[in-house]
């Protein structure tokens, strides 16, 4: 993917911690990267041995909290420490 090549190494793997975080949702990701979810996938495929991204699958599929949209009311921050504002 054209997105995927073109971000910086840190970004990368600031992308592959926050996938990583149970509670930081994709859209988060998105909001600050530009990566939708399927694109995320893509690029922990590219970047984890394929046990890694199994067990990483296996995690966050039907994960509520990583889907803005399935998560609790009462939990709202999706914040990384390394946002600004």
């Amino acid at each position: 993917m054209g997105m995927i090549s073109t971000l910086p190494p840190e970004s990368i793997d600031r992308i592959i911690e926050m996938a990583w975080e149970d509670r930081t949702p994709f859209e988060a990701i998105e909001f600050q990267f530009g990566l939708k979810e399927n694109e995320v996938r893509v690029l922990m495929r590219q970047e984890m041995k394929p046990s890694s991204f199994r067990m990483w699958r296996e995690r966050v599929t039907g994960r509520k909290t990583k889907h803005a949209a399935k998560r609790p009311e009462n939990m709202t921050r999706f914040k990384s420490k390394n946002q600004k504002g």
